[in-house]
């Protein structure tokens, strides 16, 4: 986290107002404290701002497109292994990536017929969710996808 400070002279200066605007529009803010200061006869603003600079946040990794990574039957079943995930997580009012990422899925979609074994040989995927989601997604890889 870092800190700015900036003043703005009363009555109000467009240069500055600009100024911390354009700043705010830039940065992530996580703070903006606010202060009327009188020193001497000039009153004037005081905004403390706290913020996290974007250029030193992690980059958002590329999105993945999975029809072309995968092979079309790996695809047909991380399809519809999305189809299951979507409608586990609106029965539970959870998020989807709470049930399986799809980084995930496309690891289960790539085994034709997907076992407990399997699931457990995929990083991130640990015996908690094999045991609450698992039978869903084995049950739909044992039917025809």
């Amino acid at each position: 986290m870092q800190i700015r400070i900036f003043s703005i002279p009363l009555p109000g200066s467009d240069k500055e107002t600009h100024e911390l605007n354009t700043f705010l529009r830039s940065k992530k803010v996580l703070k903006v404290e606010s202060e009327l200061v009188q020193s001497g006869q000039e009153p004037f603003w005081c905004f403390c701002v706290r913020y996290v600079d974007t250029a030193s946040s992690p980059k958002k990794e590329k999105k993945v497109d999975y029809k072309e990574v995968l092979d079309a039957d790996s695809f047909a079943r991380f399809s519809a292994y999305r189809v299951i995930r979507k409608r586990i997580a609106d029965e539970e009012g959870i998020p989807a990536y709470a049930v399986f990422y799809n980084n995930e899925l496309a690891e289960l979609a790539k085994a034709e017929k997907l076992t407990l074994a399997k699931m457990k040989k995929i990083e991130g995927i640990g015996p908690k969710r094999i045991e609450k989601y698992g039978k869903f997604f084995i049950s739909a890889s044992n039917e025809t996808i």
